[in-house]
C-alpha cells in the first residue's frame, strides 16, 4: 500500500474519530464514586480506541523478532512492547472500574484490524505483508507503518487531552504524545538512512 493511500485513509479515519469523540462527549455519561471516579465519555472513548491500537502495535513489534535487521528498529520494537503492554492493562482496568465495555463494536471508521480505516490502524493485508518481510525490507516497512500507527495514536491522545476529564487518562495521553512523537522522529531518521 502506498504512503499516499495510507495518508488519505488516515485523514478520513481521523475525521471519523474526531466526530465520534465529539458525539460521545455530547452524550454525557459523567462518572461518580459508584462507577469508579471522575470520567467522561471522551475518557471512555480514549481507552476503548487505544486498547486495540496498542494491541496491534504489540503485534507489529513482535514481528520484529527474527525479521528486523536494523538495531534501532529492534530497539523501538522493544520500547513499544515495554510501554504499551502495561498501558493496555491499565486502560482495561479503568474501563472495568467505570463499568464500561472494553471494546467499541461499531464506531464509524474504527475497523481495527479488519481492512484498515481507523486512526493509523493497519489492515489485515498490511499486517500479512509485514509478516512476510525480512531484513532491510522489513525494517523499511516497519518504520513506515509504525510512523503512521504512532501518528494515529498521537491524534487520539490529543483528543483525550482536549476533551477528557479523568486525570490518569489525561496523564497517559500526555505520555503517549511525548513518547510516540519522539519515536516518530527516530523512525523518520531511520528511514532516511535505510
Amino acid at each position: 500500500m502506498s504512503s499516499s493511500t495510507r495518508a488519505r485513509r488516515r485523514t478520513s479515519a481521523l475525521g471519523a474519530l474526531a466526530a465520534g469523540v465529539i458525539l460521545l462527549t455530547a452524550c454525557g455519561g459523567d462518572g461518580d464514586a459508584a462507577t469508579g471516579g471522575d470520567f467522561n465519555d471522551a475518557d471512555v472513548a480514549f481507552a476503548q480506541m487505544m486498547i486495540p491500537h496498542h494491541e496491534q502495535a504489540l503485534e507489529m513489534a513482535k514481528l520484529a523478532d527474527g525479521r528486523a535487521s536494523d538495531s534501532e528498529i529492534k530497539e523501538i520494537a522493544a520500547k513499544v512492547e515495554q510501554a504499551q503492554d502495561p498501558e493496555i492493562r491499565t486502560m482495561t482496568g479503568w474501563l472495568k472500574s467505570w463499568k464500561q465495555p472494553t471494546a467499541v463494536e461499531s464506531m464509524p471508521g474504527m475497523d481495527h484490524g479488519h481492512g484498515g480505516g481507523g486512526d493509523g490502524m493497519m489492515s489485515d493485508e498490511d499486517m500479512t505483508e509485514l509478516d512476510a518481510m525480512k531484513g532491510s525490507g522489513f525494517d523499511k516497512m516497519f518504520a513506515e507503518m509504525m510512523i503512521e500507527h504512532h501518528e494515529g495514536a498521537i491524534a487520539t491522545a490529543q483528543e483525550e487531552l482536549k476533551n477528557g476529564r479523568n486525570a490518569d487518562a489525561k496523564e497517559m495521553a500526555d505520555d503517549i504524545v511525548t513518547g510516540q512523537s519522539a519515536e516518530v522522529k527516530q523512525l523518520k531518521s531511520i528511514l532516511e538512512r535505510l
